[in-house]
């Protein structure tokens, strides 16, 4: 496999009154339910990436609270794996005036039933596999990534 067929993501749980911050996207023509996630650009440090896709997606300034770990999908259609770094994160404020993504149809605050229930229009199994250990507390020091913010 070449690294062309890799690659980095990241994705950020927010929660804020039992629910969490979800956007709706197009991905391969379908509508699909997903975190604000994205590719980590050339130089950026994975904490970086994960507030600027939120905040690219979201309009939501947010701040890493901890790290949940790293997780892959393959996806057999392309050949692609996908290596996601999945951040806690805390809402700070959102910005009305936020030019969002294109790709991004709507922004949604969903609790976890609603989430699992909607788990065939998740992007990938990664989406629900994050929010668990979000529940289950099983979240990292931020102190594991060398480079600070």
């Amino acid at each position: 496999m070449t690294s062309s067929k890799i690659r980095l993501t990241v994705a950020s749980v927010i929660e804020k009154n039992k629910s969490y911050l979800m956007v709706e996207e197009i991905d391969a023509g379908n509508t699909v339910i997903n975190q604000p996630a994205g590719h980590v650009e050339t130089g950026e440090d994975m904490r970086q990436a994960s507030v600027r896709e939120t905040y690219e997606e979201t309009g939501w300034h947010v701040k890493p609270t901890g790290f949940l770990g790293f997780s892959h999908h393959f996806v057999s259609a392309t050949g692609v794996t996908y290596y996601r770094a999945n951040f806690s994160a805390e809402p700070i404020r959102q910005d009305l005036k936020a030019e969002i993504d294109s790709d991004i149809l709507r922004v949604r605050w969903l609790s976890f039933e609603e989430i699992d229930a909607l788990q065939p229009r998740l992007r990938n199994p990664m989406v629900l596999m994050a929010i668990k250990r979000h529940r289950q507390k099983t979240i990292f020091p931020l102190e594991l990534f060398m480079n600070p913010l």
